[in-house]
């Protein structure tokens, strides 16, 4: 199970990575997609007891209250909180992607025109 944890932490941040040095403003927004969502499995591994089955994730009579018997909650409640604000991010940009597509004209992240789009006019 770490094996593939492993593999598509690399896979998510390699395709962000990617996508954020394009010249297209779509497809940066989609790179930091890809990386935030990298980074929240990352977090998410790096809990302590995050990748152990068995483990209760509530307080239950009984059961010593210790980190041995139960999952440890903070990095759930970090994941948690990054994905509303990524949410809250990704929104943000499509609204300047929208505001400067209509100012300027073009999508691209530098401002000007690809040689395709140019030889079209």
């Amino acid at each position: 199970m770490e094996t593939i944890l492993a593999l598509s932490i690399g896979v998510l941040t390699g395709s962000g990575v990617w996508l954020l040095l394009r010249p297209r403003t779509f497809q940066v927004i989609m790179g930091l997609s890809l990386l935030s969502y990298a980074v929240n499995l990352f977090i998410f591994s790096m809990g302590r007891l995050g990748l152990e089955v068995n483990k209760e994730p509530v307080l239950r009579p009984g059961v010593p209250q210790d980190l041995l018997h139960y999952t440890d909650p903070l990095p759930q409640a970090l994941v948690l909180t990054a994905i509303v604000i990524g949410f809250a991010m990704t929104a943000l940009f499509l609204v300047v992607l929208l505001a400067s597509r209509g100012m300027a004209g073009t999508d691209h992240v530098d401002g000007t025109l690809s040689r395709d789009v140019q030889e079209m006019q």
